[in-house]
């Protein structure tokens, strides 16, 4: 007998809910204006930058997590911009896109 029917044993009226599973970033502001998705050199070492976000901070840490975790890359927040280990632009624009952001590619 496993636990789901001892349960069932011990409420017999309990019905369970289902369990909605939310797509992840759905709960992110949306803009209308593009994010700038940009290439730089730090100290010899390549960053991706991501700024122009006009929502509220909260959200924009919550889209930098989602992108560092999605990468397994490390990462920063800092002063409204977001600053991601590698030059990753191909794959964090099309995170973005699928997210429904405007996304903009600035430089090479």
């Amino acid at each position: 007998m496993d636990l789901q029917d001892q349960l069932k044993n011990l409420f017999p009226d309990h019905q369970p809910e289902p369990e909605e599973s939310p797509k992840e970033g759905a709960d992110i502001w949306l803009q209308q204006e593009p994010i700038i998705c940009k290439y730089e050199k730090r100290k010899g070492k390549p960053v991706t930058i991501l700024e122009g976000y006009n929502g509220a901070d909260e959200d924009f840490k919550r889209l930098a997590s989602l992108i560092k975790k999605n990468l397994s890359v490390g990462g920063s927040f800092k002063k409204e911009i977001v600053i991601i280990q590698g030059d990753y632009r191909d794959k964090i624009m099309a995170m973005l896109k699928d997210l429904g952001f405007n996304v903009k590619r600035v430089g090479g």
